[in-house]
C-alpha cells in the first residue's frame, strides 16, 4: 500500500498550504479550507500536491483519502465550477420562486399564506428560469448545501406524499457552468 496520494495541479491553479489551511486559487476564484489531522501531512512539491500519512491504520488512510478528494474538488471548483439544477413541480397550487438578497423565497407552496425561505450559503449564485432553478458556484459544499436548503424548504409534512408531490427537486448535478 502506498503511503501517499498524488494530486496533479493543472496550469493556472495555485495551491498554498499553511498550518493545516489549504488555499486553492484559479481562474474562477479562491477556495479555502482547513484540513488537519495529526497523522496526515499535505505538502506541495513542484506541480503536484501530496497527501501523506504516517500511521498504518485504516482510519488514517481513510482521512487521507477524504483530504485528497476535498483538494480535487477545490481544484475542479476553481477551474470549472459546479452547477446543480432543481425543478419546481406542482399540481395543486402554482409555486412562485424568487431570490431576495441571500435567501430564496418560495411562495404559494400548497396555498400557504407565508412564504417559505431557504438560505443561500457562501458565494453561490441562484438563478430562477421559469420552472428551473440553477445553483452555481466554485465551492462544491456551498452549492450542494444551498440546493439542499431549497429542496428541504418544500418538504411536505402531515400530508400523503403519494398525493401531494408538489415541491422543488434536484434533477441534475454537473461540473462546469450552465
Amino acid at each position: 500500500m502506498p503511503d501517499e496520494i498524488s494530486i496533479p495541479m493543472p496550469e493556472g491553479v495555485e495551491v498554498e498550504i499553511k498550518e493545516g489551511n489549504v488555499r486553492v486559487s484559479g481562474p474562477k476564484g479562491v477556495v479555502e479550507r482547513r484540513l488537519w489531522h495529526p497523522n496526515v501531512k499535505i505538502e506541495r512539491e513542484g506541480q503536484s500536491v501530496f497527501v501523506r500519512w504516517e500511521a498504518p491504520r485504516r482510519k488514517v488512510r481513510a482521512v487521507a483519502g477524504t483530504f485528497a478528494a476535498h483538494i480535487k474538488n477545490m481544484i475542479t471548483g476553481v477551474t470549472e465550477g459546479f452547477t446543480y439544477k432543481l425543478r419546481v413541480v406542482y399540481s395543486h397550487f402554482p409555486i412562485q420562486v424568487k431570490v431576495v438578497g441571500n435567501k430564496v423565497e418560495i411562495s404559494n407552496f400548497l396555498g400557504e399564506k407565508r412564504p417559505r425561505v431557504a438560505e443561500i450559503v457562501g458565494d453561490v449564485k441562484v438563478e430562477v428560469k421559469g420552472r428551473d432553478i440553477i445553483v452555481t458556484g466554485i465551492n462544491k459544499e456551498a452549492v450542494g448545501q444551498t440546493a439542499a436548503n431549497i429542496e428541504q424548504a418544500t418538504k411536505i409534512k402531515r400530508r400523503d406524499p403519494r398525493v401531494f408531490q408538489d415541491g422543488i427537486y434536484l434533477v441534475e448535478k454537473a461540473v462546469g457552468s450552465a
